[in-house]
């Protein structure tokens, strides 16, 4: 996980999202790095549709001392925080943070007194998921 950490500070609109993807599969180019590109993708969605459009963000992807990768998205809404929610079979949103349970290790949020980060522990991309079947790890916020 060379040239880890990767940070940008961007505007959250929704032509930043593939443009953040593509840079995301580039520099991960060969390595499974999609629950990667999922988490991002609806980290910043969420920024956009519940805080808004054009809302200063920072896109943060690391290593952990774990061998983990951790993405944070950080805005500056520290009273507007994300929900798990449950939707139901004919909804059309509220989806994106049942995905990031689905495929993060664990996520969660920080609150600041001026932002609030939401981050979340993926496996490194490259390492294959049968590597961690068996590590007892639990999903959810903590």
């Amino acid at each position: 996980m060379s040239g880890l950490p990767l940070t940008w500070e961007f505007l959250a609109v929704p032509q930043a999202v593939p443009k953040v993807r593509r840079i995301l599969r580039a520099r991960f180019e060969g390595d499974d790095a999609g629950d990667l590109v999922l988490c991002v993708s609806e980290l910043l969605a969420n920024v956009i549709t519940h805080v808004g459009e054009r809302t200063p963000v920072t896109l943060r992807v690391s290593a952990t001392h774990t061998g983990r990768v951790r993405v944070s998205v950080s805005d500056p809404a520290p009273t507007v925080w994300p929900v798990l929610r449950e939707s139901g079979a004919e909804g059309t949103s509220g989806r994106g943070l049942q995905l990031v349970d689905a495929v993060a290790l664990r996520w969660g949020v920080e609150q600041a007194p001026y932002r609030k980060t939401v981050w979340c522990e993926l496996r490194a991309p490259g390492v294959r998921r049968w590597a961690l079947a068996g590590s007892g790890t639990h999903r959810g916020a903590s």
